[in-house]
């Protein structure tokens, strides 16, 4: 990929096992992009998230993400590539029997980080990122659902990842932890990090405007308006 690229789709055919869900696929986003990607449910935009994060294969076209080569990309490959990204789910995926600090821990270990110094250090540094280094210790039922949201984007920032895909990040919450969230990953694309957001909040898109892509009739529509 060349100069600022970090998101390439070109021609890319994107199937569901057999099922094709979105063909000629034609994507770019840079680094520091803050993108929307909406369409409807069953449109095919978590099946798009899931190809930048090598969950599902391109075999037609071409595809590249954080450096990697989509196409090429082996089962070996997928850990170090999701190294590179920062994924955020609606559900907030946190494991409930233990701390805060642990929840990070645990990523941390099984992406290869070994130095319990730096591991605590890192831990602190990205729960400052959003807000919440003093609830380090606590467990995730102890927090609001904005702030176990805000921990899952602390999460996603340990490996300091090049992109952030969030799949429905506001989806469980109310409309003023919504727009909470959203400045936050706002601020983190403005550091350089590009965010990729699925939604089908429209106000929360209308608050927040920008560049918007959308998944409708089997095909990706690039810079898209909303009435």
């Amino acid at each position: 990929m060349i100069g600022n690229t970090i998101i390439k789709l070109q021609g890319a055919d994107i199937f569901q096992e057999k099922h094709l869900v979105l063909s000629n696929v034609n994507l770019h986003i840079d680094k520091g992009d803050f993108v929307w990607l909406i369409g409807a449910t069953g449109s095919g935009k978590s099946s798009l998230l899931k190809v930048i994060y090598g969950d599902i294969n391109i075999t037609n076209g071409e595809g590249h993400a954080g450096g990697y080569d989509l196409k090429k990309l082996t089962q070996k490959d997928v850990p170090f590539l999701r190294r590179k990204l920062g994924i955020v789910f609606q559900d907030f995926q946190l494991l409930t029997d233990r701390s805060i600090e642990d929840n990070l821990r645990f990523v941390m270990q099984a992406t290869g980080w070994t130095d319990k110094n730096l591991i605590t250090e890192r831990t602190l540094d990205v729960l400052e990122k959003v807000g919440l280094r003093s609830k380090v210790k606590k467990m995730p039922h102890e927090l609001s659902g904005g702030e176990q949201q805000r921990v899952v984007i602390a999460r996603a920032l340990i490996n300091d990842p090049e992109i952030i895909l969030a799949d429905e990040p506001t989806g469980n919450l109310d409309p003023d932890t919504s727009e909470e969230i959203v400045m936050l990953l706002k601020q983190i694309s403005q550091s350089g990090t590009a965010v990729l957001i699925a939604t089908h909040d429209y106000h929360i898109i209308r608050t927040f405007p920008s560049r918007i892509i959308k998944c409708e009739t089997g095909k990706v529509l690039e810079d898209v308006q909303i009435a």
